[in-house]
């Protein structure tokens, strides 16, 4: 009874978290409700009487705990999103084998004995263990996009939604067949196909596109845990579930508004495709840029009346945050208007740039959304781009070849001056060339970004 309790008191704790994670200002005191919500769950749960082995329960939970700890203290920002793939992984491939053992030991989770258990358990656990193998492979070829281990193209093939649907098709027959068996054999199959599964429905998704992945991924480890906290009975596991499931859902379907995808492409692992082979590398022509100096760009930021920061992934690999601040903080003491542009997908998971800005103790009333800002492009004397390349990609207006049409992007294409931060001219993270690296108005600044910032600074002083 008061075990409910606490979890019913757990649960709210999360729910309190996630609507404090809906915004810059309350996301420090969402994560720390958050915290103590899992606190109280997990001592919860070790105290409820049900024959666990302390010993073991110690060792996972020290194990775990220190090579998280680990993980925390050595992860760089840009490494972010792939820990984010990683977990989920981990998320879908603990529902598999926790279906697993149920099967194998029912007697331990009061389902009955081998042979006899009920329709509707061997349901819920079949259930849970599809939906996390599919996250499991799909979280793992995430990952290796987001590493550069597989290329970040959209990898298509002939047939491709035929055989994901046949895929489809198969899981819901191995299903019914595990309710009517209760065959190992016939779950270990269904696990397997369902991986399979995961694999094709990330494998055609281009790098433009991964943040929404990421958000996927995440409401699918959610729906596995809540899957398997059915089969186990755990009132706090299907809640928890439920939420991670709904929220990153509802996430999912905010961004691919925010990008002009389908929310049904995503769950179907084909809004990565095009369909036009070459669409996505540069046309081979020659074409003339100007590249500037430190000091220019001092000198036109120092000039101007406003000016629009647009961070993007290259920030975040330099960690230029800090540098970008304190350069923004002199232009304002000098009469500057200086504000910053997010994309909703800018970086490699949602809010990547928001919690950069915000490490950097940028203010968040500074802060703009892109459909709060991009009308003002054209009344901005410069814009600084740092790293931001697809989403500032003119040709997802003009192209329907392309494989980011459609996206909403930040029009800095008609800011007087765009300064743009980057290593060199190639293509972004999506495989796409910008064609406002070309234009007349458009300085090119080449660097590490973080190096640049602070040349300006000095520049400026």
């Amino acid at each position: 009874m008061i075990a409910g309790y606490l979890y019913l008191v757990a649960s709210i704790c999360f729910i309190l978290a996630l609507r404090g994670l809906s915004s810059p200002q309350s996301a420090v005191r969402g994560n720390l409700t958050g915290i103590i919500g899992m606190a109280i769950a997990v001592v919860t749960t070790l105290f409820v009487p049900n024959g666990l082995d302390w010993l073991w329960v110690f060792v996972a939970v020290g194990l775990g705990g220190a090579i998280g700890t680990v993980i925390a203290l050595r992860l760089p920002m840009t490494s972010l999103p792939q820990l984010m793939a990683g977990f989920h992984s981990l998320v879908g491939m603990s529902a598999v084998l926790i279906a697993f053992v149920v099967l194998l030991v029912p007697t331990n989770y009061g389902l009955g004995s081998a042979g006899s258990i009920a329709a509707t358990s061997l349901l819920e656990m079949g259930i849970g263990a599809a939906i996390g193998a599919v996250t499991f492979t799909g979280s793992v070829v995430a990952f290796g996009k987001l590493q550069g281990m597989i290329g970040s193209k959209p990898l298509v093939f002939p047939l491709q939604h035929k055989v994901n649907m046949a895929l489809g098709g198969a899981i819901v027959v191995l299903l019914l067949l595990f309710m009517a068996t209760e065959s190992s054999l016939v779950l270990l199959a269904l696990a397997l196909t369902a991986m399979a599964l995961g694999v094709l429905l990330i494998l055609p998704i281009g790098g433009a596109d991964m943040p929404v992945v990421v958000s996927m991924l995440n409401s699918y480890s959610g729906w596995a845990a809540c899957g398997i906290g059915f089969t186990l009975g755990n009132i706090l596991l299907i809640i928890t579930g439920a939420l991670v499931g709904s929220s990153g859902a509802i996430l999912s379907y905010i961004m691919c508004k925010a990008m002009n995808r389908s929310i049904f492409n995503v769950i179907m692992g084909g809004f990565g495709e095009t369909g036009v082979a070459g669409a996505t590398g540069a046309d081979g022509v020659e074409r003339s840029y100007k590249a500037g100096s430190a000091e220019d760009a001092a000198y036109l930021l120092q000039n101007a009346s406003s000016v629009i920061v647009v961070p993007g992934y290259g920030l975040a690999v330099a960690q230029a945050q800090h540098a970008v601040q304190e350069a923004a903080s002199t232009l304002s003491k000098q009469g500057v208007n200086v504000r910053y542009a997010v994309h909703p997908v800018a970086g490699r998971m949602p809010g990547h740039m928001n919690v950069l800005l915000a490490e950097a103790n940028v203010p968040y009333e500074d802060v703009f959304e892109l459909e709060d800002i991009n009308r003002d492009f054209a009344q901005t004397d410069v814009c600084l781009v740092i790293g931001a390349n697809d989403v500032t990609n003119p040709l997802a207006k003009t192209d329907p070849t392309s494989p980011i049409y459609g996206m909403p992007v930040l029009e800095v294409e008609k800011a007087k001056t765009v300064l743009f931060v980057k290593r060199s001219m190639a293509a972004g993270y999506a495989g796409v060339e910008n064609p406002l690296f070309f234009k007349d108005n458009t300085m090119m600044l080449f660097g590490d970004a973080k190096h640049v910032v602070e040349g300006i600074i000095k520049a400026m002083d």
